[in-house]
């Protein structure tokens, strides 16, 4: 059973999503928060899989309660899984939900099945994006200087794993890969984990965001190191 926070300053979209997850068999909702403070005290009290987070929301936003409860200085035992989900799609809500350590980002009128899935996902160690800004995260990470510090965490990685990474980068499946690298998807999946271990990720969204900070991925999608 996966345990459900929703995070949202308004009742009637806290009622709503109640109904749409508690309709599913594997999905339990442990509580509601109309702000981040309450959110981050009620996720880890009522030990919540993952939190469905509200971006603006009074007393402490949604972006800084993600930080407090999976940002990067949130030991790795007491992190909590977000999916920041707003009705808001400007660039920066996306980035920041992102780096503040969120593992997906959806917009409110996402289809029901979309948001389901999403939580399923997140909840076995996937990221997720909302398709229609995928595309513009990407290029925005692509607009990115090169981060030194964060170049040096990659030597930890072996060749294929850099391979591996860019691919991720890209957006493509463990299918895709796995055709891409002319290998089982089963090994994919290895090299996917090995990755997320060496660098302390917990997932593929964070990858990407690393692959590009660090500049592996260049705007033309090169490996670089």
């Amino acid at each position: 059973m996966i345990k459900v926070l929703i995070a949202d300053d308004q009742a009637i979209v806290r009622g709503g999503f109640r109904v749409l997850l508690e309709s599913e068999p594997d999905l339990e909702v442990v509580g509601e928060a109309e702000d981040g403070e309450q959110a981050v005290a009620l996720a880890r009290r009522r030990a919540a899989d993952v939190v469905l987070m509200d971006v603006r929301m009074p007393r402490l936003d949604g972006l800084a309660a993600t930080r407090r409860l999976a940002g990067p200085d949130v030991a790795p035992e007491d992190r909590v899984d977000v999916i920041v989900v707003t009705t808001f799609d400007l660039d920066e809500y996306v980035f920041g939900a992102l780096r503040a350590g969120a593992a997906g980002f959806l917009l409110k009128d996402a289809q029901p099945e979309v948001l389901v899935d999403a939580i399923r996902a997140v909840a076995d160690g996937k990221g997720l994006v909302d398709p229609d800004v995928t595309r513009r995260l990407i290029a925005r990470f692509a607009e990115l200087a090169p981060d030194p510090s964060r170049a040096a965490a990659l030597a930890a990685l072996s060749e294929r794993e850099r391979e591996v990474l860019l691919q991720v980068a890209s957006g493509r499946s463990n299918a895709e890969i796995a055709r891409a690298l002319t290998v089982e998807e089963s090994t994919v999946k290895t090299h996917v984990s090995a990755v997320l271990a060496k660098l302390g990720l917990r997932s593929r969204v964070q990858a990407v965001i690393l692959a590009y900070e660090s500049g592996l991925v260049t705007p033309g999608g090169r490996l670089t190191g």
